[in-house]
């Protein structure tokens, strides 16, 4: 097979919902992927229909249509499927009859509120992009003194030194305003687009802020509404279709498919 022709292998891998790009990536480099028969161990591989796929010595299933779901992730739960530390995954909470899914990002242990699931690893790819432009928005509730000064610096982006590992971290514009006060706890709202790794809760430690609950309600145009913890709600193919315009991929979800 010529290599201009077909996809990377990987990408159709992750299209098929087995998993992510990086993941797949991975089991090519530990030689668990054979293609045509032969172990390879480069992602820099093309491939078509015509190809036969095999990841641990099992045939890569067919892609199903693209859907996505909402979950109300409750506290204390890491989103993996498996920890190898023995903690709670979020996915033990899903229904036994889902189909396999991954997560688009993560909400930490001690974070809740909703989490984006997909049977489509490269929809995840692309909606954990901020290129995308989709603000994730957040609600926090934080113990300290928040001052309007300081939520303005937020919006001309910062750097801050992670007080654990000493790192400098720059963050891009972040929007946001006081939503109530109870007694020393302040309630915030953070709108952001980036959503770097613990980006609120470093964030928060630079003003000397206490972090003591962590809520995000929406991804974009997905919200967590009245979606109860530990909740499960698949998007309808509808919405997505008007949503994904600029999905930069051949893999819709089908205009029929799930309501």
């Amino acid at each position: 097979m010529k290599q201009h022709e077909g996809e990377r292998i990987a990408k159709v891998m992750a299209r098929s919902g087995v998993c992510s790009r990086r993941d797949a990536e991975k089991l090519i480099r530990e030689g668990k992927v054979r293609v045509n028969g032969k172990i390879i161990t480069s992602p820099a591989l093309n491939v078509t229909k015509a190809d036969s796929i095999l990841i641990n010595n099992k045939p890569l299933a067919q892609k199903d249509s693209t859907r996505v779901w909402l979950f109300h992730k409750p506290k204390g739960y890491v989103t993996s499927h498996k920890d190898e530390k023995g903690r709670d995954t979020a996915f033990s909470l899903l229904p036994k009859d889902m189909p396999r899914v991954i997560s688009v990002g993560r909400l930490d242990l001690n974070s809740e509120g909703l989490l984006l699931l997909t049977n489509d690893g490269e929809l995840s790819r692309f909606l954990e992009s901020p290129k995308n432009g989709w603000r994730r928005k957040y609600r926090v509730r934080v113990y300290g003194h928040v001052t309007e000064e300081e939520l303005a610096q937020m919006k001309e982006g910062l750097t801050v030194t992670n007080k654990r590992t000493g790192e400098r971290v720059k963050y891009q514009p972040i929007e946001a305003t006081i939503d109530g006060k109870s007694g020393r706890n302040t309630w915030v709202i953070f709108k952001l687009t980036e959503g770097k790794n613990r980006e609120i809760r470093n964030v928060c430690e630079h003003f000397g802020w206490q972090v003591n609950r962590l809520i995000r309600t929406s991804f974009g145009p997905f919200n967590l509404s009245d979606l109860p913890p530990k909740g499960v709600r698949e998007v309808s193919q509808k919405f997505l279709m008007e949503k994904l315009v600029s999905w930069p991929t051949s893999s819709k979800p089908d205009k029929g498919g799930h309501a």
